[in-house]
């Protein structure tokens, strides 16, 4: 088996006597596109501020092509290409579409000039569907072209590692297809996914394997139609009912 792209070994954070994150262990090899679900305060977000240097684990090691960056700040996260999209999306508000890509292009793709990253920019908005709304404000975009603008975002940041935190929330059904579109042609470019998602029909369409947090703690792990069938995750996350649902529509 190769090295792993990215690896935690026993990764703990805590915030007083709370454990938000407690001792993850786990592994992304590169070109996966995995999963991470769990409950809401789980600790999913946190394992992602922990691995991009918003937060410093309060034990453990988070390793990147072998190098030990669990002291890293956030700056230098994006610029080993450890990149995420946010929860709550906050583009610079009265910056036009372009210039919110081209600031990312910038911050974390290494590129000085402004024009070369406006350049680069208008190729990652053509990617996600957003260039004929390059000369807008961010405030006049919707939640989906918002999320988009995420998207593009992160891409110009030249990502190795990319993590989506609930890129779907909020999304109507429609927008949920085009949003999994998005993802599958990321994917398609070779860039490594980390999927923190509610929604199981976006698990099981397009992630390889999940991994199941649960008060800070990784309880499971396997490919996304044997968690369906966990009782540990049915316990802790998904409900009976769902779980059934699932198991009555695939024959199983």
């Amino acid at each position: 088996m190769s090295a792993p792209l990215l690896e935690l070994e026993a990764v703990t954070r805590s915030f007083g006597g709370i454990r938000a994150v407690d001792g993850v262990s786990m592994r992304l090899n590169e070109g996966e596109v995995v999963g991470l679900i769990g409950p809401n305060g789980a600790g999913k977000t946190t394992l992602v501020n922990v691995i991009t240097g918003v937060h410093t684990a309060t034990s453990g090691r988070v390793r990147f092509r072998g190098e030990d960056v669990t002291a890293q700040r956030p700056f230098q996260a994006a610029r080993r290409g450890l990149c995420r999209t946010f929860q709550i999306v906050q583009p610079f508000p009265e910056m036009t579409v372009l210039d919110n890509v081209a600031a990312g292009a910038m911050f974390g793709g290494r590129i000085d000039a402004i024009g070369a990253a406006r350049e680069a920019a208008r190729e990652h908005l053509e990617f996600v569907g957003l260039a004929p709304l390059s000369d807008k404000p961010a405030s006049a975009l919707t939640l989906a072209a918002r999320k988009r603008l995420e998207l593009a975002k992160s891409l110009a940041m030249k990502p190795k590692v990319l993590m989506l935190d609930e890129v779907n929330a909020g999304l109507n059904s429609a927008e949920i297809d085009g949003a999994l579109e998005l993802i599958r042609k990321i994917a398609a470019r070779g860039v490594t996914i980390l999927l923190i998602e509610h929604l199981m029909k976006v698990v099981l369409s397009v992630t390889e394997r999940v991994l199941v947090l649960h008060h800070g703690a990784l309880i499971a792990e396997g490919e996304p139609h044997a968690m369906v069938r966990d009782e540990k995750v049915i316990e802790a996350y998904l409900g009976e009912k769902y779980a059934k649902r699932y198991r009555e529509a695939a024959g199983v």
